[in-house]
């Protein structure tokens, strides 16, 4: 395992944040990337399970940053600026290389603006939607990062616009593997009959999502009951919230097969006839893996009618942005309910033309993906990164 704690050493020592699940594997791949190509590289930070495979010893746990909503964020405010102090120090008594913030903004950035002051390097990976919601957000991140590593191609044009240094290193989902998974291995693992129907579900990776949609999900599954009496529903979540969602789906009239591994949430994919899933990187998942989709989301009444009066774009699919057009259903908030939900999803399993039009139009969503010259997002990223401290290095050398 690497030491992060050897202040003495002449190796890199790059302070990394992650807030959420897809934070934490992107932080995972972007580490294996950079010890790849410099093996004495060293990580503190804060992180989740993956990024600790790869020799992270979080600060603090990953969960209690794991949280979003305009009202829900309320309860939290004091725990999360104690945990935003803490994260300071540490980087003030540590003295990195380098801070890599990993999405999550409300907290990311923040911290970003804290520690402006040090001179040390700073790197914001994800960019802020700002182009999809409160625009005028972008006037405030000069001086936050010294470069943004964005996912999606527009990105890098609408930042630039706003002087701001920004590279597109392609979407991380490329990398995700979710195309592999093997179907029949889902069904003999979880001992479904072959006649079983496979539903994905996919309510959220924060705590504060998955409560909003599931009980939606549960009344929805005892309307499809009668004219869908083998339907299997799944539920893949990060190990942080199973066992909210255990609890939360206890009482259903169908009990859900709840996966926390991503072998098998890929074999999930692989086995599902549809899948409902929330908004966000999920949908570029089941797109890769050609899983049939309606997008759904509930959130608290005020953050709805707040977000309604700021959103920018057409569509709040990922997969429906991209394309410029709504190849897949989006049923928010008022429409988030059990019979708008059933009704969608019969139509998955049954109208194979609106399913073979699905998948035509997530190929040309992926397309537009790919990374700068054919290198996977990871590596382009860490490259990107490396480029960043050799020339700090550089600068360092030539005024020595």
């Amino acid at each position: 395992m690497r030491d992060d704690m050897d202040e003495h050493s002449s190796s890199p020592l790059i302070w990394i944040l992650a807030g959420e699940a897809s934070g934490d594997v992107l932080g995972a791949r972007l580490m294996q990337a950079l010890h790849d190509r410099s093996p004495a590289v060293r990580f503190a930070g804060v992180g989740g399970t993956r990024m600790e495979e790869q020799g992270l010893h979080s600060l603090f746990p990953m969960r209690d940053l794991a949280v979003m909503g305009l009202v829900e964020i309320l309860p939290r405010v004091r725990a999360l600026s104690a945990r935003l102090t803490q994260a300071v120090d540490d980087i003030a008594a540590r003295k990195p290389d380098l801070v890599i913030t990993i999405d999550s903004p409300g907290f990311a950035l923040r911290l970003l603006r804290r520690i402006a002051h040090t001179g040390v390097l700073r790197v914001h990976y994800v960019a802020p939607q700002v182009w999809a919601w409160r625009q005028k957000r972008v006037k405030e991140f000069p001086g936050l990062w010294d470069e943004l590593l964005c996912l999606l191609p527009f990105e890098e044009a609408f930042f630039s616009r706003h002087g701001l240094l920004t590279r597109f290193v392609g979407h991380p989902v490329l990398q995700s593997g979710a195309q592999n998974g093997d179907g029949a291995r889902f069904y003999q693992q979880h001992g479904l009959t072959a006649d079983a129907r496979v539903l994905v579900l996919m309510p959220g990776s924060r705590r504060s999502e998955a409560p909003r949609l599931l009980p939606v999900f549960g009344q929805m599954l005892a309307l499809l009951r009668k004219d869908m009496p083998d339907l299997v529903p799944v539920i893949p979540v990060s190990p942080v919230v199973a066992a909210t969602v255990a609890r939360e789906t206890a009482n259903w009239p169908v009990r859900p097969v709840i996966v926390t591994d991503i072998q098998d949430k890929h074999d999930a994919f692989a086995a599902a006839g549809a899948a409902l899933t929330k908004s966000g990187t999920s949908t570029l998942e089941l797109a890769l893996a050609g899983v049939p989709m309606a997008v759904t989301y509930r959130v608290n009444p005020i953050t709805a009618f707040m977000a309604r009066r700021l959103i920018k774009v057409p569509y709040v699919a990922m997969v429906n942005l991209l394309a410029g057009r709504a190849i897949v259903p989006e049923l928010l908030q008022e429409q988030c309910k059990p019979s708008v939900l059933a009704k969608a999803v019969k139509r998955l399993f049954e109208n194979q033309q609106i399913v073979q039009q699905q998948k035509e139009a997530f190929r040309t969503v992926l397309d537009g993906l790919q990374g700068p010259d054919g290198k996977l997002p990871a590596d382009a990223a860490a490259d990107a990164v490396l480029a960043l401290l050799n020339e700090r290095k550089g600068q360092a050398h030539l005024s020595g």
